[in-house]
């Protein structure tokens, strides 16, 4: 415990709950002591030499001495492979079953005493000490797992073991979930233990609230994602590599995953970043897609005190003509912060005011904490006590730690019958007027003045039926209430898309919702790791993500407000929050010229309203996020992948945030292509670099040369933004027209255009032929026309 932790601690705790606090640490402490014996000696292990191989479909199993690898790959190309009898189920991380395996695939002798399994996208070669190696069908490498080592306690217990890898020279690490100082991954050590870090974080801090073993890297031979599939906790160290000059030697990138238990399994998907994303999809599951209304601009605070304060705001964004799709109370509006309840004193109305704002165009979104005060009286601790529903230590009693309301009580939702129990509560919520839900304090937190804030490692949890102890359900417990939450809300409401999103998740989260940063910063260092965070979520499959614009403790500038606004304005989920003593975060609190330019961005937003419908589309049908790296078409680009400041919005556009105080121009690499500046029209043409004014009234956004953009027309309608390609290339889009907040399917539209004549050529495809677009067209692009 630092100064800083200290301060906090003070800060945070009255003098009761402090002492509740200690109290709770104290006796998770003793739990533990008691729950989980000392590991004691342990003995070394490695697989050995090969003894043996038995070919199944899509790959097989080889035996060694001291060990098993089953190899299976998949029909879609991923590949699967499992250590000592691992099998792809159980999991949390897949969608139903595990796939099919791929007929064509055999499992055959290879050179030196090895097996391999070749497909149609992808070789595996197994050396006969164990050691794995993924190629692509040219036979280039793109990894290779190093024979794994086990340490097994003498007296029984969970394994912990190591598996090392070495990948390309050149390659670049990105993933692991939330890392705030991403994407990119430099050289470290990363935690794999989902952490409420205690108050606003930068890009130094780690572990966060979403710690995923997912690994996206990125080199010339190709792009590939590997899956450990394993909850426990770990760390990930990463090595980039150093390509030799000259006659010298390359020294291969390196990865080392260390766990502390459980499975030593993994899946590897190989391809193009949008294959790869797609083959990670029918894996884990397609994202949620949010109702249209959370693409729209969000406010919250912690800390609207009252029904009067919550209109009095709503009330200022439509006086200023300012769009406002969500209004979100935190936990203030709870009565005495117990969960599922009303402070009915400063908000006796609270249906009323949510039919209000409805009417007015304005959900109400409403945070939901997994902690239950442990108060007999309590309904929701009654009814759960009832339903045995509470997590417990190994000698069977309630596990109770310290959170907002007080002692509190937490639901194992790794137990099915404890989700359909938390899932039927979110009823109160619906009858209070709300229409989404946001998960906070579930990685989950007990509040403790004394280092990690969670719940013991001994307390014991179902984990769908097969029983274990908190060491494996901490870093999915995000996810399995979310998943509570999520199917709750759809048998409660079924005519209508559930909106939740949640602090803390794992691997295949977004089958449930999004996420968003969480305590970040305020700060311009702040400022940047939310763009960081918003970019690596996406590179594990959470398309739907985004900051607490403004930074969530302190007050910031009005110049780094605006810029986060800015950026907020383009990401998912845009929504300004703010700690309960950190200042306010409307627009026209910082002065009439931030309000001006904020008014710019927020009509901007608006106006692509129906792009964004059209990303959320595509990212459920095809996995590809909203927000993507540079580097996402051409990955081959050395120089995009250690582009960090900027990003691609769907294919189209180029945002190119302000990030740095007193900027007013600024570099921006283009990927190849032609790019339009969308403010002044002027081409340009990449790859290559630019210098683009960043005035304060804008950032940067370039639109590709050819592309096609779904936005609002001036009479509210979709019409179709076109920007001229250049002489002798084509362009063209995608547009998803929005059906409504329910299950209605969606009709995906392609387009394509191509210049002839100095005209530009506008063409809906429908099946194998052509007619003209559905839409309105208006052509960018200085004096192109249709």
């Amino acid at each position: 415990m630092d100064a800083r932790d200290l301060v906090r601690s003070v800060r945070t705790f009255t003098t009761v709950q402090g002492l509740r606090a200690a109290r709770s640490a104290w006796r998770q402490r003793r739990t533990d002591a008691r729950g989980l014996p000392a590991r004691g000696a342990e003995r070394a292990r490695v697989p050995g030499p090969v003894s043996g191989a038995e070919p199944l479909p899509g790959g097989g199993i080889v035996r060694f001495a001291r060990s098993e690898l089953r190899i299976r790959v998949t029909a879609g190309g991923a590949v699967f492979w499992g250590w000592d009898g691992a099998e792809p189920e159980p999991s949390y991380a897949l969608a139903g079953v595990s796939p099919e395996p791929d007929p064509r695939a055999e499992l055959e002798p290879d050179k030196d005493g090895g097996w391999r399994v070749v497909s149609e996208r992808v070789t595996v070669e197994v050396s006969r000490n164990g050691a794995v190696e993924i190629r692509t069908p040219g036979g280039v490498v793109l990894r290779r797992d190093l024979p794994p080592r086990w340490w097994e306690p003498v007296r029984g217990g969970a394994a912990r073991w190591v598996q090392r890898t070495e990948v390309p020279a050149d390659a670049r690490f990105f993933g692991l979930g939330g890392r705030a100082s991403g994407p990119r991954l430099r050289d470290g050590t990363y935690r794999l233990w989902n952490t409420d870090p205690r108050g606003g974080f930068g890009p130094d801090d780690d572990p966060l609230y979403i710690t995923m073993p997912v690994q996206l890297v990125v080199a010339d031979a190709g792009t590939h994602l590997a899956f450990h599939d394993n909850s426990w906790e770990g760390r990930v160290t990463l090595r980039e590599g150093e390509e030799g000059a000259g006659s010298g030697h390359d020294r291969p990138g390196t990865s080392e995953v260390r766990m502390d238990g459980g499975p030593l399994r993994c899946w590897v998907v190989v391809g193009t970043p949008a294959r790869v994303l797609a083959g990670w999809a029918q894996l884990t599951g397609a994202a949620a897609l949010p109702p249209s209304w959370a693409l729209g601009p969000q406010h919250a605070r912690w800390g609207f005190g009252s029904e009067q304060e919550v209109r009095r705001i709503v009330g200022g964004y439509r006086e200023r003509e300012l769009p406002l799709s969500a209004v979100h109370l935190d936990i203030d509006h709870y009565d005495a912060h117990q969960v599922f309840t009303v402070d009915r004193e400063h908000f006796p109305d609270l249906p009323g005011m949510a039919k209000d704002l409805r009417e007015d165009g304005v959900r109400l979104v409403s945070i939901v904490d997994p902690a239950v005060k442990a108060e007999p009286g309590n309904a929701v601790y009654d009814s759960g006590v009832a339903a045995e529903a509470f997590v417990r230590d190994p000698r069977g009693r309630e596990v109770r730690g310290v959170v907002w309301p007080g002692e509190s009580v937490y639901p194992d939702f790794t137990d099915p019958r404890v989700r359909e129990w938390w899932g039927e509560l979110y009823e109160e919520r619906l009858a209070q007027g709300f229409c989404g839900v946001w998960h906070d304090m579930n990685e989950p937190v007990s509040f403790t003045p004394f280092g990690d804030m969670t719940l013991p490692r001994s307390a014991r949890h179902v984990l769908e039926g097969h029983g274990g102890d908190h060491r494996e359900a901490h870093n999915v417990y995000g996810l399995a209430m979310a998943r509570a939450g999520y199917e709750g809300l759809r048998r409660l409401r079924p005519q209508e898309r559930p909106f939740l999103f949640s602090r803390s998740g794992w691997a295949g989260m977004q089958r449930y919702g999004g996420t968003w940063s969480g305590d970040v910063t305020t700060s311009w260092p702040g400022l940047r790791a939310s763009l960081s965070l918003v970019l690596g979520l996406g590179l594990c499959g959470v398309p739907y993500s985004g900051p607490d614009v403004g930074g969530f403790d302190g007050s910031p500038s009005p110049e780094l407000y605006l810029r986060w606004f800015q950026l907020g304005a383009y990401l998912p989920l845009f929504r300004t929050h703010a700690a309960i003593d950190a200042g306010r975060r409307e627009p026209w609190e910082f002065g009439p010229e931030v309000l001006s330019h904020a008014r710019a961005a927020l009509d901007e937003r608006e106006r692509l309203r129906p792009y964004f419908v059209t990303l959320a589309q595509l990212a459920r049908l095809t996995g590809a996020p909203y927000a993507r790296p540079l580097w996402w078409g051409c990955p081959e680009d050395r120089v995009l992948r250690d582009c960090e400041d900027a990003f691609l919005l769907g294919d189209a556009l180029l945002v190119a945030p302000v990030l740095e105080c007193g900027t007013d121009r600024r570099a921006v690499r283009l990927p190849r292509g032609r790019w339009y500046d969308t403010a002044t029209e002027q081409a340009y043409e990449g790859p290559g670099q630019v210098l683009v004014d960043a005035p304060l009234s804008r950032v940067p956004v370039l639109a590709r040369g050819g592309s096609v953009i779904p936005v609002r027309g001036t009479d509210g309608g979709l019409e179709l933004e076109v920007w001229a390609p250049a002489a002798g290339r084509s362009g063209g889009g995608l547009v998803v027209a929005d059906v409504g907040d329910g299950w209605e399917q969606a009709e995906v539209e392609r387009y394509t255009t191509r210049l002839v004549d100095n005209r530009v050529v506008v063409e809906q495809i429908v099946g194998t032929g052509a007619k003209a677009p559905r839409w309105p067209v208006r052509v960018r692009g200085r004096g192109m026309r249709l």
